[in-house]
């Protein structure tokens, strides 16, 4: 009885520890100490693939002392992404950038591939293994012309970039490792070698879903932060108040930003979506230098507007898209969504080592809370240690 009264002292005094204040981590989100962006709700995993169907799959790529880089597969869905083709727009708010694939979807308005994102000189060979991977469906034995889509940031500070290390075998990985749920974030994949606001960056998602009477439709985001500008969170100048010194200062760079949304939506209307997204690099302090490329990528998953590769007698499109005047809650998820994966990238993001013996230090996470403590912008109870 005595043995059985001290064991649940102790579990006791755990659970007090535990939920009483925070042990710092690496691992944890904003969310989990409390820090919020916007009022909407997120999704299950608060992430792109909160969007149903959606995958997506990393393949990091970490070799010797200079090659820090990788790969990171989006898929609107499993299955022959060729023969349905999805509505599709791309943003481009400046475009110093190698994306591949832009022109056709700015003309027909639909995506008919995976979207990867990789490093800069590695695009051609990441747009060969898509089509590669696209003509091996059986139903794709015909097929003479294929759009694939490939974006990139520069992540040849960390990267011996002129390498190219990345070959076709890891595009076929990073799409074989496709999943739904939750997404690694940091340091993988085509966010392995980035720096973002002078910290190590990386790969970071988020997503936010509309009450009923607004659709209740899911918006998700990933991002691919690669640029520069003054961090901000939650309104506040984190480097000028921290005293930061920061390993970029020219704010060049870039981002690629991947939205998906259930709404149905065809390219007019995800071209406006897109657009949106830059609203949500701007809260966090994304100055688009002239050096930056930032590109959005928008896409919907509705079942009833994806537009069929084998077309017998069909001279019309289908599928009803939303009313315009029911836009503003999609671009209010989509300014939310981004602004939170970047910041979600940077917190799961730690210091790497890489090239030319170069090292990029982390967000430090532990004065980011304190600071934000002494401005009473931690929404939690729980404090940090």
């Amino acid at each position: 009885m005595e043995i059985s009264l001290k064991c649940k002292l102790t579990f006791l005094l755990a659970v007090i520890i535990t939920f009483g204040s925070f042990t710092f981590s690496q691992s944890l989100k904003p969310r989990d100490y409390g820090i919020y962006f916007g009022s909407l709700k997120t999704g299950e995993f608060n992430s792109i693939t909160d969007v149903k169907g959606v995958l997506v799959g990393h393949e990091t790529i970490i070799e010797n002392q200079d090659i820090r880089t990788g790969v990171t597969a989006i898929l609107p869905y499993q299955g022959n992404i060729f023969q349905n083709k999805i509505p599709a727009a791309i943003y481009v708010e400046n475009g110093f950038g190698k994306l591949t694939g832009i022109s056709q979807v700015e003309e027909l308005g639909n995506i008919e591939t995976p979207i990867i994102l990789t490093n800069t000189l590695s695009v051609p060979t990441c747009a060969d293994a898509l089509i590669d991977y696209t003509l091996t469906f059986e139903e794709n034995k015909n097929v003479r012309s294929v759009n694939p889509v490939v974006g990139e940031t520069n992540d040849g500070s960390l990267n011996n970039i002129q390498d190219r290390y990345i070959r076709k075998e890891h595009v076929f990985n990073a799409i074989q490792n496709a999943k739904s749920g939750p997404v690694e974030e940091g340091n993988v994949g085509a966010g392995t070698g980035t720096i973002c606001f002078g910290f190590k960056g990386g790969i970071g998602t988020s997503s936010r879903v509309l009450s009923e009477i607004n659709g209740g439709y899911t918006v998700g985001v990933l991002v691919q932060t690669n640029f520069g500008g003054n961090l901000i969170i939650s309104g506040i100048p984190i480097e000028e108040e921290l005293k930061k010194n920061k390993n970029n200062k020219s704010g060049d760079g870039s981002v690629m930003i991947i939205i998906a949304t259930d709404a149905p939506l065809k390219s007019r209307n995800l071209k406006r979506l897109a657009k949106r997204s830059l609203y949500g690099i701007a809260r966090t302090g994304g100055n688009c230098s002239n050096g930056s490329g930032e590109y959005a990528i928008a896409f919907s998953t509705a079942i009833d507007l994806r537009s069929s590769y084998e077309v017998d007698d069909d001279f019309f499109e289908v599928g009803d898209e939303l009313r315009n005047d029911r836009m503003t809650p999609l671009f209010e998820a989509v300014i939310e969504a981004t602004e939170e994966a970047v910041i979600n990238s940077l917190f799961a993001a730690e210091t790497m080592t890489g090239n030319d013996n170069k090292t990029v230090l982390s967000l430090p996470v532990k004065e980011v809370i304190k600071l934000l403590e002494q401005h009473n912008l931690i929404k939690a109870k729980n404090k940090i240690e």
